[in-house]
């Protein structure tokens, strides 16, 4: 799926793939973050043929409203619920901005601790 805006320019379509591609960098370059995995295991074995940017994001639009879903692992010895605060709200920021919808959740998954 993919969300839909238009001015008097035309109708712009954004890709959830493209929502997801600037989501991970964004989850990426927060502190505390060391990677973004695939929960299912059928994306674990696509990533080792493929180069994914959007690796460990699931995006759902629903009527123009984006609900992004990460799954990290984190840095051993940081805050958890600081570092999931900040994410949320850099990767909500950022992707807003990116596409100007509404982000009504970004839910954090922390799937392992890294040291």
């Amino acid at each position: 799926m993919a969300v839909k805006t238009s001015n008097r320019f035309g109708e712009i379509k954004i890709s959830d793939e493209s929502i997801a591609t600037v989501a991970a960098k964004v989850a990426l370059d927060c502190y505390g973050v060391v990677s973004l995995i695939n929960k299912n295991m059928s994306g674990n074995l696509n990533e080792m043929f493929k180069q994914n940017f959007s690796k460990g994001v699931k995006v759902i639009t629903i009527d123009n409203r984006i609900q992004l879903d990460l799954f990290v692992v984190l840095k051993y010895g940081v805050s958890l619920s600081a570092v999931c605060e900040s994410l949320k709200n850099s990767v909500k920021y950022h992707v807003e901005n990116f596409t100007g919808m509404i982000v009504d959740a970004v839910n954090v998954n922390v799937l392992g601790i890294r040291v």
